[in-house]
């Protein structure tokens, strides 16, 4: 199962700055979270590709805003991960003030894939992700990633938590289950990105099979039973 737009995404460029950003797109959708959110695999799910995003065993690789366009005016971005980077403390403050002001001031991102581990709380920083969004008027869709990591009633249970808390202090925020091991959820974030693309997906057309011609039937003629020559 692939979706006809993401499945398009190749890699453009990445960039530490909003400056050196593409000045030709109109919708970004950028994706954010932990170092070991499982972000990068999510959007090689996404796409249907196996290796657009790097994944890397060492948290915090990601430190420039990547950029892959599906077409020729919306992209999916990549944004640095926060939280475990193992970089210097000088490299890390940098990039994330580009970080800062991409969300602020991009004229083109339409919304933000937050992604938490589903079997941990909000962090600090998540929160702060939220207020962020929030105090911008910017939609925010949560997916709790490695769902399959938890049995199906409490990773239920921590999503219903989580949902009560945006309903209460983040009424732009969405948020599902995810996971890109099986690969749950894909259909509910692909309605989200295209919501946010003002995308609409290609209705799908029914190929009729050929009709196999059909047998006439024929009734065989009653014999008497006297013997014919």
């Amino acid at each position: 199962m692939q979706h006809p737009l993401y499945q398009q995404a190749t890699y453009l460029k990445s960039v530490p700055t909003l400056a050196l950003c593409p000045d030709d797109l109109t919708h970004e959708i950028a994706f954010a979270g932990r170092s070991n959110s499982g972000k990068s695999s999510a959007l090689n799910v996404i796409t249907s590709q196996k290796s657009l995003a790097r994944i890397s065993k060492t948290p915090g690789r990601t430190q420039l805003i990547n950029f892959f366009p599906v077409d020729e005016t919306r992209a999916l971005v990549d944004l640095p991960g926060y939280g475990f980077a193992k970089v210097n403390v000088k490299i890390k403050r940098a990039w994330e003030a580009g970080l800062s002001e991409y969300i602020e001031k991009s004229k083109a991102l339409r919304g933000l894939i937050l992604l938490m581990d589903c079997r941990m709380p909000p962090t600090d920083i998540d929160l702060q992700m939220l207020d962020w969004s929030e105090s911008l008027e910017m939609p925010i869709h949560i997916l709790l990633t490695k769902s399959d990591k938890l049995k199906r009633g409490p990773a239920k249970a921590n999503l219903l938590k989580l949902q009560a808390m945006l309903n209460e202090s983040y009424p732009m925020a969405t948020a599902q289950l995810f996971s890109s091991l099986k690969r749950d959820g894909l259909t509910e974030v692909w309605n989200k990105l295209d919501e946010w693309m003002e995308y609409e997906r290609p209705a799908k057309t029914k190929i009729s099979k050929p009709q196999k011609p059909q047998k006439v039937a024929t009734k065989k003629k009653k014999t008497s039973g006297i013997r014919q020559f």
